[in-house]
């Protein structure tokens, strides 16, 4: 007898894990307008298992996963044995489709309308994600043509699956740490590059379960290694579509409105990174000289800056307005997408509300300067722990706000029960339990 052909409708909790409820394919489009059952409680589940206890949900109430029909992704099961990857990303709603307020996609919705209310603004957004192979083979040397032909069909057939999925991958290429990869994705606006970021580590994750091994986006795998970190890429359109951030006359021609938004950026780093450096492993990525983000502050071509100016490129003729952007460099894979980029937003709107002064673009290696320099540039440092991020948040009022009551006590609890379970493991033994979850 052949298995029935399924698609999952799925959400992706405050832990960043993508769960849900299969249907039978040829019946989804029942499921469209009222979706499937779901349970507040499940908001409360850790990446380590165990629900969060205490949890504000306990046991009542219903909720329902609604599909969005537009992502909808189907990557056939080509010559393997396996069956179709196919999922459709749901919001979480109340019984009577009101949108429930601890929803992540409801809360980057909501920061995407604030946008377009205050500025008229559209933002468009990539997810840069890397992750490892979990090989027990010697690794190949770093960003090496032979790195990438020793784990190959891999490669080719990720991307292959990836074009499917719409995901529009750009390239792939081997990166520093052992069996490290790394696959930028085009540009997507507003919802649906998050949206991209989910399908990303799915579709990875499906294609190397397909070759037999395993693929994790864990923050760090080794202690003594580069780790994994998700780069954000944002830039900021008009309704017409003209791009928003770039000004010529402006110091590395980052437009009045781009500076005071990465200010606010730069302002609420230390809380931001309670949502998008969100496991007990993810401080210690973030160290100095990891090439990470070591450093609060803004900074051209510069890999140890929170926020990166990446370079225009004139070759080719390329539009350099339409290039400018900025590269948010402190999240990782641990990370609900939605909730980091509605988080990153927000930030940079409250920037522009205050008409915060521009940051100095810091001009050389931040490891390198002087305690006094170190201020006049306004570098800070990122929290170095989960536990120092949550105290970061808790004690700024105004990025606290972006969230409910309700939604910041289930993060929070969420996060304190991982703490607790993480309390008994050294660092090593912390980065192969969070590597076998992500």
């Amino acid at each position: 007898m052949s298995a029935a052909e399924l698609v999952t409708l799925v959400c992706c909790d405050l832990g960043s894990i993508v769960r849900g409820r299969s249907v039978l394919a040829d019946e989804l489009a029942k499921q469209l307008d009222a979706g499937v059952s779901w349970v507040p409680a499940n908001h409360a589940l850790t990446p380590l298992g165990p629900v969060a206890e205490p949890n504000p949900f306990g046991s009542t109430g219903d909720l329902r996963l609604l599909p969005d029909a537009d992502t909808r992704i189907i990557v056939g099961a080509g010559d393997s044995s396996a069956s179709a990857l196919e999922l459709v990303l749901c919001d979480i709603v109340q019984t009577d489709g009101k949108p429930w307020e601890c929803c992540p996609r409801s809360f980057l919705r909501d920061a995407l309308d604030e946008l377009e209310q205050e500025l008229d603004a559209r933002l468009v957004a990539s997810f840069e994600h890397e992750f490892q192979l979990l090989l027990d083979a010697a690794p190949a040397l770093p960003f090496t043509l032979d790195a990438q032909r020793r784990v190959d069909p891999f490669p080719g057939r990720v991307m292959s699956a990836l074009v499917e999925a719409g995901v529009e991958p750009e390239r792939i290429f081997a990166e520093y740490a052992a069996h490290q990869f790394e696959i930028p994705v085009a540009p997507a606006e507003g919802l649906a590059s998050a949206d991209r970021s989910i399908v990303l580590k799915e579709v990875v994750r499906e294609l190397a379960r397909r070759e037999g091994v395993r693929a994790s986006f864990v923050p760090l795998l080794d202690p003594a290694q580069a780790g994994n970190g998700v780069h954000i890429h944002m830039s900021l359109l008009d309704a017409s579509g003209r791009p928003l951030l770039y000004d010529e006359t402006q110091p590395a021609l980052l437009s009045e409105l781009g500076a005071r938004f990465a200010a606010g950026i730069l302002r609420h780093a230390r809380a931001l990174s309670a949502l998008s450096a969100a496991s007990p492993v993810s401080g210690a990525r973030l160290a100095p000289h990891h090439w990470s983000a070591g450093a609060v502050c803004l900074a051209e071509r510069n890999r140890e800056a929170l926020l990166r100016i990446p370079p225009i490129v004139t070759l080719g003729n390329a539009d350099a307005a339409g290039q400018l952007r900025i590269e948010y460099r402190g999240a990782d894979a641990t990370a609900n997408p939605y909730l980091a980029l509605g988080a990153i937003i927000r930030a940079g709107l409250e920037g522009v509300r205050a008409q915060l002064p521009a940051p100095v673009i810091l001009d050389r290696d931040p490891a390198q300067l002087s305690p006094e320099d170190a201020e006049r540039f306004g570098v800070g440092a990122l929290p170095r722990t989960l536990e120092e991020s949550l105290l970061a948040l808790a004690d700024d009022h105004t990025a606290r706000g972006w969230m409910t009551p309700l939604l910041y006590d289930a993060y929070i609890s969420v996060k304190h029960a991982e703490l607790d379970a993480a309390a008994e493991l050294n660092l090593e033994e912390l980065c192969q339990r969070y590597a076998a979850i992500y």
